[in-house]
């Protein structure tokens, strides 16, 4: 079975893609494909200089903070970013997800832009992260270092939290303490196990 994580930024995937990992499945994590694809080497690096030229690199590294602040305060922009690395990403989920699948396994995809990929049938269940719009504020500006209004402007960027928690089979609270995170993944998993052996 394929399940599908995904969530709005600073929810909590990484807490429970961890705890997911902790307790032995495997999780394909977007991000760090796109880390790696952007690393100095990455082989994204070339598409971007091109489309954004050198004031995003610091000399043969990207200054994701410079990118940052170009495509979080432009959709066009934005949009051109992700025409570059998403088919990457993308074909590398997917080579990962049919890899692992098995009968009998539970897989896991931790997708942020899940919903706005369109990848919502690539998975047998989703599952969505979601935290207050405050908790994710205060999660962002501690974690980057940003100012509220950048932190508004990463949220707002994404499609908003009730339209994923909508569309989602299972929505994981984490304004709560990880315990009560771990909890809710738990029950979940219980769910999902059932399901497979049907």
């Amino acid at each position: 079975m394929k399940i599908g994580l995904t969530g709005s930024i600073a929810c909590g995937k990484s807490t429970v893609s961890s705890f997911l990992r902790k307790l032995g499945y495997t999780v394909i994590d977007a991000d760090a494909i796109s880390h790696a694809l952007t690393a100095p080497g990455g082989d994204a690096l070339p598409a971007i200089r091109e489309a954004f030229g050198d004031s995003v690199f610091a000399s043969e590294c990207l200054d994701r903070r410079a990118l940052g602040r170009i495509v979080f305060s432009s959709s066009t922009q934005r949009d051109r970013l992700n025409a570059l690395l998403h088919p990457m990403i993308l074909g590398s989920i997917y080579a990962a997800l049919e890899e692992g699948d098995a009968p009998d396994a539970l897989v896991f995809a931790d997708v942020p832009l899940l919903y706005e990929c369109g990848m919502e049938d690539r998975f047998d269940r989703i599952w969505v992260v979601a935290a207050e719009q405050e908790t994710q504020l205060d999660r962002l500006m501690v974690r980057d270092s940003l100012t509220r209004e950048e932190a508004l402007a990463r949220i707002r960027s994404q499609m908003p939290l009730e339209e994923k928690c909508r569309r989602a089979n299972a929505v994981i609270h984490t304004d709560g303490p990880v315990e009560q995170t771990q909890k809710q993944v738990r029950s979940l998993l219980a769910v999902a196990l059932k399901r497979r052996r049907v």
